[in-house]
């Protein structure tokens, strides 16, 4: 009777809606702050974001990034700061693409685009050094002939960027919390952001209103 009863519920799911879809013939639209393949970013001038500190490498749980530093040129830096990153590299055979290298880079020097779908004939095409993942001269990632991107992938790839602070400084709540980016300039804040701080209450207009807040 098990076996009859088991029989009757799979027939029976056979005739309703499917709830799955067909990859990869149907693909479901990628949220805005989708993780998929990093990028290293550049300013609006072309130089580069990231100054080496290494800190994402420091935070990954996978161990999956190399980062190197040096000393900025004097005649032809690469980044405003003192130093870049010299050596950049991102094993995606260990990458679980938690984004937490995102959230430790200061400078947001390195975010996310929406592709996912690439697959590597060899161990070496795993690893993507600074020469692959720095963003062309439009600002957009660079293809390698191994990934499969789609329309809108390559946009918006710091769509996942911190809406607050490192230490949750309420003060930075509700702001845009990234700076130029090369081909883009200053990105339209998300939903929940502003372009600016918005106007502060201070303590003796909420003790001249009353209750509100705003003096009349």
């Amino acid at each position: 009777m098990g076996y009859l009863a088991g029989f009757k519920v799979t027939f029976k799911k056979l005739f309703e809606e499917r709830v799955t879809t067909e990859y990869p013939k149907e693909k479901r639209p990628k949220p805005p702050r989708f993780h998929g393949r990093h990028v290293l970013n550049r300013y609006e001038d072309g130089m580069e974001k990231c100054i080496g500190c290494e800190l994402c490498a420091g935070v990954c749980p996978a161990r999956c990034i190399y980062v190197r530093g040096a000393d900025n040129p004097e005649t032809d830096p690469v980044s405003p700061g003192e130093r870049y990153g010299y050596v950049y590299e991102i094993n995606y055979l260990r990458c679980i693409h938690c984004d937490l290298c995102v959230e430790a880079c200061p400078t947001e020097a390195i975010t996310e685009s929406k592709l996912f779908e690439f697959s590597f004939s060899n161990r070496n095409d795993a690893i993507y050094t600074k020469d692959e993942l720095v963003v062309g001269d439009d600002g957009l990632p660079q293809r390698q002939p191994w990934e499969l991107w789609h329309e809108g992938d390559d946009l918006a790839t710091s769509g996942w960027m911190r809406a607050t602070a490192p230490s949750g400084n309420p003060d930075y709540q509700n702001r845009s919390g990234w700076s130029g980016e090369l081909g883009y300039g200053i990105r339209s804040p998300e939903m929940g952001q502003h372009d600016r701080p918005e106007p502060q209450e201070t303590d003796n207009e909420t003790e001249e209103d009353g209750h509100s807040g705003v003096s009349h």
